[in-house]
């Protein structure tokens, strides 16, 4: 029985664990999808990362678009990076840790398959459906080159975001049973009108935390940027569409027409997101 109990513990206290993280699990029914400690505005330099890409976050690695060099992805990486620097809110930091495993953000719907489809957890009706927040903690090695990397930056806390695919909820809206998914701060997109309230759809998002030195979160997010519209047949069996290489070069392109100035919908999230982490 000792034995037993210590293996749990170990494997609690393993690399992504959510134990003692910084910040707990949150279950959310609606944007912001914050969680942990409200930002205050302080005279702390705060540093960030390069934005990064996790592939298969959700799913196998296989069902997303690659990362490599000369994808669009890599293009999608450099434009947000590129971004974050110009927002002038953070600091890039030099020498970003170089080994060990970062800290893991991840957010979406519960799901359990059913069948062959995937599909969001319920309780006794659609309205029980909510998102899952939570942050898997960094590698030892890599909170040890982080806190090395911010120390020469003078940093105080370090912004981490990530480019990624999660599984989000669909709503029903209306007395005609109009369909939507809410994307994040502000921001809710309309899907066909068959697509299934049980079967989660597909969003490219970003995700973030703000790591203080000792490696735990302090605060962590998301914001949705795109969620990938599933044909009306598809749909209507249950099915989901995959996020393709085109749909994340109309990501890249895409506005926000019900904003003034159309910005792009990526900058509003990464703008809304440096926000929500850091309070500035």
């Amino acid at each position: 029985m000792r034995l037993l109990i210590l293996t749990v513990m170990l494997g609690a206290c393993a690399t992504g664990s959510t134990y003692r993280s910084g910040v707990g699990d949150k279950l959310l029914e609606h944007p912001p999808y914050y969680a942990g400690s409200t930002p205050v505005a302080d005279t702390s330099r705060l540093a960030h990362l390069p934005v990064g890409y996790q592939r298969g976050s959700t799913q196998p690695p296989i069902f997303e678009p690659k990362g490599d060099a000369g994808t669009p992805i890599a293009a999608f990486l450099a434009d947000l990076t590129a971004y974050l620097d110009s927002l002038v809110i953070t600091t890039r930091l030099a020498n970003p840790p170089a080994r060990g495993t970062p800290p893991d953000v991840r957010f979406s719907c519960e799901s359990e398959t059913v069948g062959s489809q995937d599909e969001c957890t319920t309780g006794d009706g659609h309205d029980d459906i909510v998102m899952h927040l939570a942050v898997g903690r960094p590698s030892s090695d890599w909170v040890a080159s982080a806190a090395t990397a911010m120390d020469s930056a003078r940093a105080g806390s370090l912004l981490v975001i990530t480019l990624e695919i999660g599984q989000y909820r669909v709503r029903q809206r209306g007395l005609l049973g109009d369909k939507e998914v809410e994307l994040g701060t502000g921001y809710v997109a309309s899907i066909p009108w068959l697509t299934s309230l049980e079967t989660p759809v597909l969003v490219l998002q970003l995700t973030g935390a703000r790591i203080a030195r000792d490696g735990r979160a302090q605060r962590i997010g998301a914001e949705g940027i795109l969620a990938r519209r599933t044909s009306l047949p598809i749909s209507a069996i249950g099915g989901q569409s995959l996020i393709s290489d085109a749909e994340v070069e109309h990501a890249r392109t895409a506005r926000r027409e019900d904003l003034e100035g159309r910005p792009l919908v990526w900058q509003v999230a990464l703008r809304n997101l440096v926000r929500g982490l850091s309070g500035r």
